[in-house]
């Protein structure tokens, strides 16, 4: 095991990159190969994750992994991280890029909405999961993609309706989950302090990526996109606040907090109640119990 002391290089370490086959997530998946980190990809479409694990390779020089995983599914998060975990002996940076944005309320096969579950309760129950191996591989890191779009939810998680059971509005839904990844990383932080692993949270940028894409998104949402594409940062200027958390020396002492085109910002006076990071983490706890605990104790 490394010393949690050490000095911080992201050459051959482990990086798990989440959603990595197009957009922000491949682009840092690219530059992180680059660096020298052995990258693992995920994608809930192989098909798709074959051919984006192929370009990386020609775009970094380097040999990435592919592994799938579905965030839609405790069923698939629960076998990749026992997959996982049976592979690979460490695990130094967990990037939870994976994300999406709904027109119109759906479910996951588990029965939870699917952008609250895809982008936060997913990336949760998968952080739980592995956390331990983050651990033991300290110094490590976990980097959480969000966004400034947790703004619109400026009175806070509605706790009563997590699930938008009772009115659904697909950028109301988007904020919502922005916010959680947030809470979820300051409370995180509360929680690992000490322990060698540190946890920060970003807003990548306006970027012009599939997000809305492959069914994901439709109506005037994905036309304002489709439509705004050519002013909007590339891939590969949205991933770059991703590839400084993961592999800046000295920002330790900075874990919990939220940073914006590579610097230190102030999210959000919803994203600071702390009240709310703990309330939320409990109902996390609970909605993904049936996938952790049969996995914590196997």
């Amino acid at each position: 095991m490394t010393s949690k002391n050490a000095a911080w290089d992201v050459r051959g370490k482990v990086v798990l990159v989440t959603g990595a086959n197009s957009g922000i997530g491949k682009a840092t998946a690219t530059e992180l190969a680059s660096r020298g980190a052995r990258v693992v990809l995920t994608s809930r479409d192989m098909d798709k994750g074959l051919v984006a694990k192929a370009e990386i390779e020609v775009d970094s020089g380097a040999t990435v992994d592919l592994r799938e995983l579905d965030l839609a599914s405790f069923r698939s998060i629960t076998a990749f991280a026992q997959a996982f975990l049976a592979e690979y002996s460490s695990l130094h940076v967990l990037v939870h890029n994976a994300g999406l944005v709904l027109s119109d309320r759906r479910e996951t096969e588990d029965g939870i909405e699917a952008t609250f579950g895809i982008n936060h309760l997913g990336a949760f129950t998968l952080n739980r999961l592995l956390l331990p191996l983050l651990e033991r591989s300290a110094p490590a890191r976990i980097v959480v993609v969000a966004s400034d779009a947790h703004k619109g939810a400026w009175r806070g998680l509605d706790f009563d309706d997590l699930q938008a059971k009772r009115s659904y509005h697909g950028i109301r839904a988007y904020s919502n989950s922005k916010l959680a990844n947030i809470l979820f990383t300051r409370h995180l932080s509360s929680l690992i302090k000490g322990s060698g692993v540190s946890a920060f949270c970003l807003h990548p940028g306006v970027v012009a990526t599939n997000f809305t894409g492959d069914g994901d998104a439709g109506g005037l949402w994905g036309f304002l996109f489709t439509w705004l594409r050519p002013f909007l940062l590339t891939a590969e200027k949205g991933a770059r606040t991703s590839v400084y958390l993961s592999c800046q020396p000295d920002i330790e002492e900075l874990s919990g907090e939220y940073f914006v085109k590579c610097r230190q910002t102030k999210p959000s006076k919803a994203a600071l109640d702390a009240a709310a990071a703990l309330q939320l983490w409990e109902a996390s706890e609970v909605l993904s119990a049936e996938a952790v605990l049969p996995a914590y104790n196997s």
